[in-house]
């Protein structure tokens, strides 16, 4: 069969002048994905298998450039995620969430303050030295030392002193009990030679003991790993990973398509997975993920610090049509932070249910009411910031026309990831949304929602401030009785979710798209990648 190219892209340009004038971009985006990809693809599948047999490196694309591979500042996930594959910490989590030990082989608890912990041996950083307790006191009490501003000591401010016992033996001192504290010891360990010698460049050529080793990092081009065959916990099948940094979804489809892209997880949006279907090259997985999407306010904004608002545009949202039509059943409605399979998790939460009546009539009580009667004249407006990525835009318009109809204006403003970030994390800002990724333990509230946790000690980026809440949270990280923190949480969680600093929007399902030659790869909840090491290529 003979595949006339020049006659499909002519028809494919017929069928674009025709509808030109009923398009918009994320049609004439489908029309590509739909009608004109397909030929590419058939042009492009060449010599991948080969390649994959050959060099035995995974490709992964990334929708975001990570923003810092240092473990001691990195917060957000396409860091953490290459993070983890460098680095081992104390301990980690299983695929299933639960504690289980890394660097760590075991661990002793004295008064409920004392913590020893037994360290594997001949565990090695990429250099070929040691790593001993030197580097786990030297990784921690960096983290712990203010004139650092660390961002990962929120969870440490109980942490007394670090005594070391010897080679592979180390003890943490609490100045109390503290019952989130096991939580808190999955830091990435650093060493302290290279640490020392490399000063502030460490960001950019880090060295851990994890399965795979730093080679290069082209910023918002990519990011190469080399395995790490002396690696103390079985050394990975692969030989090494290629993230390839593609905020472009149309890009990122392609690549797969082509197969100069073997996994992507979670950068699909969910109206592609019919096509990618029907593509026998590849394979889809899908898990419940425990990431919470929420909407963040800025309480000190004159507008939004009044709650009657922040629950009229909680009511003035309809997430079910939201997560049936635009995230395809892809996603379940969250009550709040933590999701249902979680220990602490309470169902029993004052919830927000779509009603723009209703929504209105609290736009009237807070002082806004409609100056034209359900006319063009909006009661106020809001700057809404959100990232470049496609389907958060489209959900960010969504909203936009949802609070429209109950008299918001919403401004849309989205940046690049790095900017958008930076602008959250500096309280920049006066609506935005995020996801929160990895939430295991409910000591995330202090972290949120602490009058402490003020950027940059913790993520309270809204500056919530509620005195009740700040002592329920204390309460509730000196339990240590599992049972009496499932209370205090319970508490906290339902203050918290009436006074919504948040909009609890949904917890999204995982989906990880690659070629059928993949194995080994699995789903973690909290999209961790910790099963790469696992992953090798099966050529049919």
């Amino acid at each position: 069969m003979i595949f006339d190219f020049h006659k499909y892209i002519s028809t494919f340009l017929k069928f674009i002048i025709v509808k030109y004038q009923r398009c918009d971009p994320r049609y004439l985006l489908r029309i590509f994905l739909y009608f004109f990809l397909p030929a590419a693809v058939f042009i492009h599948l060449g010599c991948s298998k080969n390649e994959l047999k050959n060099k035995n490196i995974l490709i992964i694309g990334m929708e975001n450039s990570p923003t810092n591979l240092d473990p001691r500042f990195a917060l957000d996930l396409a860091s953490s995620q290459v993070i983890q594959l460098i680095f081992n910490s104390l301990l980690t989590y299983d695929i299933n969430g639960n504690l289980i030990p890394d660097l760590a082989e075991k661990w002793e608890i004295f008064n409920n303050t004392e913590y020893i912990f037994y360290l594997k041996k001949e565990v090695r950083f990429h250099d070929g030295l040691e790593m001993t307790s030197v580097d786990i006191k030297f990784t921690y009490d960096f983290v712990l030392s203010t004139k650092n501003q660390s961002p990962k000591i929120g969870g440490l401010e109980k942490l007394k002193r670090i005594e070391i016992i010897d080679k592979y033996t180390i003890k943490f001192i609490l100045s109390e009990a503290f019952g989130p504290f096991l939580s808190n010891l999955t830091l990435p360990i650093i060493p302290r030679h290279v640490v020392e010698k490399m000063g502030d460049d460490f960001v950019k050529h880090p060295v851990g003991t994890g399965p795979f080793k730093f080679s290069s990092f082209d910023i918002n081009d990519k990011i190469v790993l080399k395995a790490n065959k002396n690696y103390f916990n079985n050394p990975p099948r692969l030989n090494g990973i290629i993230f390839k940094i593609l905020p472009d979804e149309t890009v990122r489809l392609l690549e797969l398509e082509k197969g100069n892209v073997q996994l992507l997880q979670n950068a699909i949006s969910p109206d592609i997975l019919p096509r990618l279907k029907k593509n026998n090259r590849l394979k889809i997985i899908k898990r419940p993920g425990t990431n919470y999407s929420y909407i963040g306010f800025n309480l000190k904004d004159p507008i939004l610090k009044n709650q009657m608002v922040r629950e009229a545009i909680a009511t003035g949202i309809d997430r079910d049509s939201i997560i049936e039509h635009i995230l395809k059943n892809l996603a379940t409605k969250a009550s709040f932070m933590l999701s249902p399979f979680n220990w602490a998790y309470e169902a029993m939460v004052k919830t927000y249910q779509y009603d723009p009546k209703i929504a209105k009539k609290l736009l009237d009580k807070a002082g806004y009411p409609d100056p034209d009667g359900d006319g063009p004249e909006p009661r106020f407006t809001l700057s809404y910031k959100t990232s470049q990525n496609e389907l958060r835009k489209l959900i960010a318009e969504v909203f936009q026309e949802q609070l429209r109809e109950i008299g918001i204006k919403i401004i849309i403003k989205s940046y690049e990831w790095g900017t958008f970030f930076s602008d959250i994390k500096s309280g920049n800002f006066q609506i935005y949304s995020l996801t929160w990724v990895g939430i295991n333990d409910p000591d995330i509230f202090h972290y949120t929602f602490h009058s402490e946790s003020y950027p940059p000690k913790g993520a309270n980026r809204g500056k919530y401030s509620n005195k009740d809440i700040d002592e329920l949270i204390d309460k509730g990280r000196k339990e240590i009785n599992i049972e009496d923190r499932k209370k205090t949480y319970s508490l906290i969680q339902k203050k918290l979710a009436k006074e919504i600093p948040y909009v609890s929007l949904w917890f999204a399902t995982n989906i990880a798209v690659m070629l059928k030659e993949v194995q080994g790869f699995q789903l973690y909840p909290d999209e961790s990648l910790n099963s790469i090491k696992n992953v090798y290529f099966k050529l049919r």
